[in-house]
């Protein structure tokens, strides 16, 4: 008999469930222009790989507007007015990170 142990240890804080959403093809096709905001973190080629995602997007929803803000280093908390700017023009934010 084969038995297998599971790596994974207990959780100690509460699995909290993700419940922001936006439906970008719902709203396009309501006749609205998202912004997605994209945010690199720094890390070289963060933004190259960002770019490249805006691209897809563009390319899957040309109706989108696709808007790139990088912290411009890896090592650093995005700056508060940075963020608060993303908050108030993006729809929908999506960070990332290359190596």
């Amino acid at each position: 008999m084969i038995e297998f142990h599971d790596p994974r240890g207990d959780v100690a804080t509460p699995i909290e469930d993700y419940l922001l959403s936006y439906d970008i093809a719902g709203e396009v096709g309501q006749g609205s222009k998202p912004v997605i905001g994209l945010l690199a973190n720094g890390f070289p080629d963060s933004e190259n790989f960002l770019k490249h995602l805006g691209d897809a997007l563009k390319k899957t929803f040309p109706a989108v507007e696709v808007r790139l803000w990088n912290k411009g280093n890896a090592a650093i908390p995005a700056p508060e007015n940075m963020l608060d700017e993303i908050k108030a023009v993006c729809q929908v934010a999506i960070a990332a990170y290359g190596h």
